[in-house]
């Protein structure tokens, strides 16, 4: 997904530096930048992500519990071995035992988001133990909306974007300022970007890039 297709989300964020974009003594902008990163995944897999940024504004609620975050990054995988491959019909379903929380259509596929976190630290130990707090997963098509109301000790994954693979090469997904609306934690909240490339077929093997936690507040 490229351009500015927009999702709405609730939740949170950890602390990098910042710059100040002024909009009023009150209500200023913040914008953070945040680096880049790679990772390298079996069977010559490479994950990347570039440009990523967030612009972070209070809350028109102003009722201490909502911020709003405008999130921009590209993820890209290069993929020289997958299988050819024909996306099919979803199968298998969400949370029955036995699932893993896991389906599949038939093709490999490069997947980007966000993990946003209500008074939950959500850095490298917390996601290496599988994250604390009610963890679910969200997602949205391009041009859809998600509303969120995130608890203290909460913890959402949200999609922002996929990409079908269905052959060797290269493939990349661009997101610009995609609002995140959070309302609903009335203490710190924190986010990371996560991109996983999953590559289906006799060698199967799944790659998880994770961003640098920053702070919505």
């Amino acid at each position: 997904m490229s351009g500015t297709a927009r999702i709405i989300w609730f939740a949170g964020a950890a602390a990098v530096a910042t710059g100040l974009l002024s909009a009023g003594a009150v209500h200023a902008d913040t914008f953070v930048p945040l680096p880049d990163g790679q990772k390298l995944g079996p069977d010559g897999v490479v994950v990347t992500r570039s440009g990523e940024h967030a612009l972070i504004s209070p809350s028109l609620a102003a009722n201490g519990a909502g911020r709003v975050v405008w999130v921009s990054g590209n993820a890209v995988a290069d993929v020289p071995n997958a299988p050819e491959t024909t996306a099919g019909p979803w199968n298998g379903s969400a949370n029955t035992p036995g699932t893993n929380n896991s389906s599949t259509h038939g093709t490999s596929q490069l997947n980007t988001g966000y993990i946003v976190g209500c008074q939950v630290d959500i850095g490298s130990d917390a996601i290496s133990a599988g994250v604390s707090g009610s963890v679910s997963l969200t997602g949205a098509s391009a041009g859809g909306s998600i509303g969120l109301n995130l608890g203290p000790g909460q913890v959402e994954f949200v999609q922002i974007a996929l990409k079908d693979i269905t052959k060797s090469g290269r493939y990349s997904v661009e997101y610009q300022d995609v609002e995140i609306q959070i309302q609903g934690c009335g203490g710190y909240a924190q986010a990371r970007a996560y991109t996983v490339v999953e590559v289906v077929g006799d060698h199967y093997s799944k790659t998880t890039l994770y961003g640098q936690p920053f702070s919505i507040g």
